[in-house]
């Protein structure tokens, strides 16, 4: 079985491909103008911002970045391209030839290419009683095609391939956490010697579902010595099926032109410009290699956050990179949703200096953990800094012994008791206080009794 991938990926711009209409509109058909409905003597303009992304990812994927590049009309007819042609790249795209290491096995990528997207139709109505309405909004929104050679070799490989593809293309581009619903998927499967593809898949358990389907489908027509035919099929959501569509084309059914509104565009310079960044499985495996953790653990740092990957090294070079790991995946990564966009430098500077400290033997994990709460979730604890004395350290032994009622008589038969207490006080207290100081403290307050 052979499987290739025709990954359609909406950039996220903010105006269109070709002219300045917004790419967010709610209102059908409230973001048009004559360009994106090709109406005559319109002049459409290029997207700078969208060529820049199309040349990031053909360099992502390695691919060869020509001298210069052109776009050309693709003619077909269908109710949601009000001009009869889609303006794309066909002889000359902005990459080919590239390869994505897909966990050591190398996926060849074919070409990489610009295009703008159609309208939409959106059927209403109950069944039997449909209409077909039109919305253009979306016809013009720049879309960047990743075609893939057919190196794929099963259902779950295929969905895996994309999962990962998806995480660096949304380093990438700033694609957003919904992009997997910004991505289209037409897949190529073959079992025998014909190739069927299945257009227009959304989302990734769907694409491997109408793999699955084909691969039982083709192969139970082989083994009934029935010819698979070449064609375009679609796939249904609801039955979890694929149905035929049309006969499939090909190229040279689409009378592809040059488009004469457009110029000639030199990008070899300007992909030689575009500074390149670390992408998240690249820094995944460089942090298998420089700080010897799993693969897996690193993959979780940076699916959860670059942010999170950045904390993570600063507090391996202030400790060492087995004190980071525990504190990072035991108590911060749980809290990263909420943390993340409210962690300014000097509560980061106290969750770093709190490593230091562990890593030293300054203070042992139950205390680490307690900083870190502490600092996570102020609202919890007892607002204090340095220097304003010893009175709100008390004030927080005191409501910490309120909720323990039960703590005296438990350190009377056993000493160690007290260490559940200090762990609390010590997360109150977010690290305005040394260790030492509240151990002396809180045995003290014990000592007296209730």
């Amino acid at each position: 079985m052979k499987i290739g991938l025709e990954i359609h990926v909406q950039l996220p711009t903010r105006s269109k491909m070709f002219c300045p209409c917004p790419t967010d509109a709610g209102t059908p058909n409230s973001a048009i103008c004559p360009t994106c409905l090709g109406m005559p003597g319109a002049r459409p303009s290029l997207n700078r911002a969208a060529l820049e992304m199309g040349l990031r990812l053909a360099k992502l994927f390695q691919c060869q970045v020509p001298e210069r590049t052109w776009f050309s009309r693709k003619t077909y007819f269908y109710p949601d391209l009000a001009k009869h042609f889609q303006v794309t790249q066909y002889e000359n795209p902005v990459g080919e030839h590239g390869l994505f290491d897909f966990r050591g096995k190398p996926i060849r990528i074919r070409r990489v290419h610009l295009e703008e997207d159609p309208g939409r139709i959106r059927r209403v109505g109950r069944p039997g009683e449909e209409m077909s309405l039109v919305d253009y909004n979306r016809s013009g929104i720049p879309l960047v095609e990743i075609v893939t050679e057919p190196d794929l070799s099963n259902p779950a490989e295929a969905r895996q391939f994309l999962s990962d593809m998806l995480t660096e293309i949304r380093h990438t581009i700033g694609l957003t956490d919904d992009g997997e619903q910004s991505v289209r998927v037409d897949c190529n499967i073959s079992v025998g010697e014909e190739r069927v593809e299945v257009k227009n898949v959304t989302g990734l358990k769907n694409m491997e579902r109408a793999l699955k389907f084909e691969l039982v489908r083709q192969t139970k027509m082989l083994r009934s010595k029935k010819p698979v035919l070449r064609e375009t099929r679609r796939f249904d959501e609801e039955r979890k099926v694929t149905l035929p569509a049309r006969k499939k084309e090909f190229e040279e059914d689409y009378g592809y032109i040059g488009e004469p509104d457009l110029g000639v565009y030199n990008i070899r310079a300007m992909a030689d410009a575009l500074d390149e960044v670390e992408t998240p499985l690249n820094r995944a495996k460089r942090l298998c290699d420089q700080y010897g953790i799993a693969e897996g653990t690193s993959r979780q740092l940076v699916n959860t956050s670059m942010d999170l990957c950045d904390l993570f090294e600063e507090m391996a070079t202030a400790s060492d990179p087995k004190t980071a790991l525990f504190l990072v995946t035991d108590v911060i990564s749980s809290y990263w949703a909420r943390l993340s966009d409210d962690l300014d430098l000097g509560t980061r500077g106290k969750m770093i200096d709190t490593a230091s400290r562990y890593g030293k033997g300054e203070i042992n994990d139950i205390e680490a953990r307690s900083i870190l709460r502490g600092l996570i979730a102020p609202d919890d604890s007892v607002g204090t800094e340095k220097g304003e004395g010893t009175q709100a350290l008390d004030d927080a032994i005191e409501a910490v012994l309120s909720s323990n009622p039960g703590i005296f008589d438990d350190y009377v038969k056993n000493e160690r008791a007290a260490n559940r207490l200090i762990g609390e006080v010590i997360g109150r207290t977010r690290g305005a206080y040394s260790s030492k100081e509240i151990v002396d403290r809180v045995k003290e307050r014990l000592q007296r009794g209730p």
